[in-house]
């Protein structure tokens, strides 16, 4: 009556991946998860859609919050503006709209200079020497050399210090994979950002013109998905099948162990492999706000390593690793966040509720190591005692798809990649495939960057 307009929500809950009635209800969680919330709201500002996709895991949404907290805004070596610049850069490489908006409003918060988000050669030349290791550490970390590193800690009135490299190269890792997060649980914005409302009037059925152009067609249709659907005996099989393969790869792990060459040789097969899955070309990716202003070259994207006749040689867990290596670094330049990391990466890893869709009481851990392995062969990083062709025996194609996606191109993501995979699967599942997801990729990114400062420091 007064003209104004009143923002209605655009989805329905804060994933378009997991029907609203299927995620953790604000006020029916335990006391655990409801602290969670209260110090993700007295964090923030806001209770935030990825907390309430992530609550289905309050042991790893704990340690995801205090990393995240002490990396914003903690004492460190970068003042806090740059922090969220860092993020609107890392973000803004995979068009994640989502994480961009958010990082823009905390960026002015903290006294940013609104000049800067007009476009990267807007903000001061230190920040704009970041732009080259943010798009490698994004989509072809294992090019990475100690020259990238030497020429952002030489360059004479603009260079980093090591300590606001470790800070920086953290930063980055971390919102790429969080975009990778973000896209692969299909997380929809607040409200109260762009693309989270719409001001059209509600019509007497109580869901307006936008949903139906959105292809919402009412509720009910919202909370038909494939997983809250009944159970098909061929999903119900999928599962069994799984658990089977699982249960005779332990049985020949007992009885032979394969030659190291033959473990080096299913390595480079399983590499060799993982260039030829990709997500169909027609997928289409979420619209998305012009983000591209936040970096340059926005041409270069992931490329697999072995094409155009490059070879990249091996990256062995064994000559580098975050156990040995990346975390003391980490912790020796920037106090705490080693440690803060290591837990994180240690929780998503180990995580298990030793559940597989209906069945209770299984040990997951060959399949949890299966995804994490396979994610680190995508980008050419290999462990000695690991045999790969496991993965070939678990992990089917429409999963790989969906691996390989949401890990390189997550902007590509579709709500038909994460339904065809683990039909039969809670979204509790899914969401924690996800996390696996996340933490390997940003590992892998770490370890060729640690790597090359460690070279550089050599």
């Amino acid at each position: 009556e007064l003209g104004i307009r009143i923002p209605r929500p655009l989805g329905h809950g804060p994933s378009r991946f997991i029907p609203e009635k299927e995620t953790i209800q604000v006020g029916n969680e335990d006391a655990m998860m409801h602290a969670l919330f209260a110090d993700s709201f007295a964090t923030l500002g806001r209770l935030d859609n990825v907390t309430l996709v992530m609550v289905f895991h309050p042991q790893y949404l704990e340690s995801f919050l205090k990393t995240q907290h002490y990396l914003l805004q903690m004492d460190g070596p970068l003042p806090l503006h740059y922090r969220h610049y860092i993020g609107i850069m890392a973000a803004a490489r995979h068009q994640c709209s989502y994480l961009v908006n958010l990082h823009v409003n905390d960026f002015l918060h903290v006294g940013g200079d609104p000049k800067w988000l007009n476009g990267l050669e807007n903000a001061p030349q230190k920040l704009q020497n970041l732009g080259e290791l943010n798009k490698m550490l994004a989509h072809r970390p294992w090019l990475i050399t100690k020259e990238h590193i030497e020429q952002l800690l030489k360059t004479e009135e603009n260079s980093w210090s090591l300590a606001e490299l470790i800070h920086a190269v953290v930063l980055l890792t971390h919102y790429h994979s969080l975009a990778s997060f973000t896209f692969g649980c299909g997380i929809s914005p607040e409200i109260d950002c762009e693309g989270g409302h719409t001001f059209r009037p509600p019509s007497v059925s109580n869901y307006c013109i936008c949903d139906i152009t959105n292809g919402y067609h009412g509720v009910d249709d919202i909370h038909a998905s494939p997983t809250a659907s009944m159970p098909s005996m061929e999903s119900v099989c999928e599962v069994e099948a799984l658990m089977e393969k699982m249960k005779q790869l332990q049985e020949c792990r007992d009885e032979e162990e394969a030659s190291q060459e033959e473990m080096a040789t299913r390595f480079e097969r399983e590499k060799r492999e993982s260039m030829f899955v990709c997500s169909s070309e027609d997928e289409e990716s979420a619209p998305t706000r012009d983000v591209s202003r936040h970096f340059e070259d926005t041409s270069y994207g992931y490329k697999d390593f072995s094409r155009h006749g490059m070879h990249v040689p091996t990256f062995r867990v064994q000559d580098y690793s975050w156990e040995d290596h990346g975390y003391s670094l980490v912790n020796r330049l920037y106090p705490d966040v080693g440690q803060l990391l290591d837990e994180k990466f240690h929780i998503a890893y180990n995580l298990t509720y030793n559940t597989m869709a209906m069945h209770k009481d299984v040990d997951t851990s060959m399949l949890r190591r299966a995804i994490w392995n396979y994610i680190h062969c995508m980008f050419g990083i290999r462990y000695d005692d690991y045999d790969y062709g496991e993965i070939n025996q678990l992990l089917d194609r429409s999963f790989k798809v969906y691996i390989k996606t949401v890990v390189c191109t997550p902007e590509k993501t579709t709500k038909r990649m994460y339904d065809s995979f683990w039909r039969q699967f809670e979204h509790s599942e899914k969401v924690h495939v996800n996390l696996l997801l996340v933490e390997a990729r940003m590992q892998a990114e770490l370890l060729y960057a640690l790597r090359a400062i460690t070279r550089y420091m050599t």
